[in-house]
């Protein structure tokens, strides 16, 4: 059986390297020719090759699984349109060993997806944006930038940055500062900001506070309410908000590890704010890699159909078709759950559960009960 299963897993694996490769070089063509048109000044066609360069893990990790599936059902129908995998059948490779076989081929698959999901492919999406901000000037999230909340103690603060630096530095920032009866009560504005290296603080340079006194008869009688203006070349202002967590809220939650999701959500939720989008990405990130196992499942009962000259074709666009479904339903389902409010595990595990009893009807009717 060890040379079956060596056979097996190398010409699936062979396979589905070279639907991969594909792939990944028909996004690198499209987002290429999509990246022309921001050409000029200093960013020329070296930022751009290497922009597009940085964003393949992103396009490697959401391709995997559509792959996977490919490049099974290329295996395995063309071992039945040759009468391979009959002789394997009647060497011993029954339907529950070949289906625990291809199993742990999809394990490995599945530890693949998730390394590049959450480690590589988040640290490049950050290397391009970084890249693209240093030729063209910075990051931004539409017009008005990115807005988080933080409670301290009976105070809340709103806090907006504008954009990100090439150097991972904040832009364009703005805190309000209200009291426990949701008055404002101070405004802080400032060019730019930093983490301070203690990651408990951000200092702000060259900032401007404005704070908002009111006029109380008991304290002062004939006090009218003022605002007193200052400026200081740096302020601390101590915060639990991180630089991932800024990077969060401008970049797109998709793109960053299950870690950095799950942080941010506890943030969101320990300042009432709604994290079902995050949510939703976080369960994805748990419920995707898992997807590779569906689909070698899925892939399976080609193995016990039986083909005619040229059939192999047709069941192989049959595979792709099936990826592409998978991919669109997973993101449509994505949409559907933010916009019904469904709870962000259904929302996310939904596509994966359906192709699962799809793979699993397959399974017991084109290979158990035939």
């Amino acid at each position: 059986m060890k040379t079956i299963r060596r056979y097996l897993y190398a010409e699936v694996l062979t396979a589905v390297g070279f639907v991969t490769l594909g792939f990944l070089a028909l996004f690198f063509f499209f987002d290429f020719v999509d990246e022309l048109r921001w050409l000029g000044g200093q960013y020329q066609l070296t930022q751009a090759l290497g922009f597009v360069t940085l964003s393949l893990p992103s396009h490697l990790y959401e391709l995997l699984p559509i792959t996977v599936l490919i490049g099974t059902i290329f295996v395995m129908a063309r071992l039945a349109q040759s009468s391979e995998y009959t002789i394997l059948r009647t060497s011993g490779l029954g339907p529950w060993r070949a289906l625990r076989t291809l199993l742990m081929l999809g394990a490995a698959f599945v530890v693949l997806t998730f390394a590049v999901g959450d480690y590589l492919a988040p640290a490049s999406d950050r290397a391009a944006a970084l890249l693209k901000a240093r030729y063209q000037g910075r990051i931004t999230l539409g017009t008005s930038g990115a807005w988080m909340k933080e409670r301290q103690g009976p105070e809340n603060y709103m806090v907006n940055v504008g954009s990100l630096s090439a150097d991972g530095g904040m832009r364009n920032v703005r805190i309000f500062e209200f009291d426990t009866r949701g008055f404002l009560h101070s405004f802080t504005m400032a060019p730019t900001a930093r983490v301070a290296p203690d990651g408990e603080s951000w200092l702000l340079a060259d900032a401007q506070r404005s704070l908002f006194h009111e006029g109380t008869d008991s304290a002062r009688p004939g006090e009218r309410p003022r605002v007193e203006h200052t400026r200081v070349p740096e302020f601390t202002w101590p915060t639990r908000i991180s630089a991932e967590m800024v990077s969060a809220a401008l970049l797109k939650p998709e793109r960053m590890s299950t870690i950095d999701l799950f942080q941010y959500i506890r943030h969101l939720g320990a300042n009432g704010q709604s994290a079902q989008r995050y949510e939703i990405a976080f369960w994805r990130k748990v419920f995707y890699p898992l997807s590779c196992l569906v689909m070698v499942v899925l892939a399976l009962p080609f193995a016990y159909l039986h083909f005619r000259s040229g059939g192999i074709t047709t069941y192989v666009f049959g595979g792709v078709m099936a990826g592409i479904s998978f991919f669109l339903l997973n993101n449509v389902f994505g949409y559907i759950g933010n916009l019904q409010n469904l709870s962000p595990w259904l929302a996310a595990g939904a596509p994966g559960i359906i192709y699962s009893l799809l793979s699993l009807g397959a399974f017991g009717w084109l290979v158990l009960r035939r």
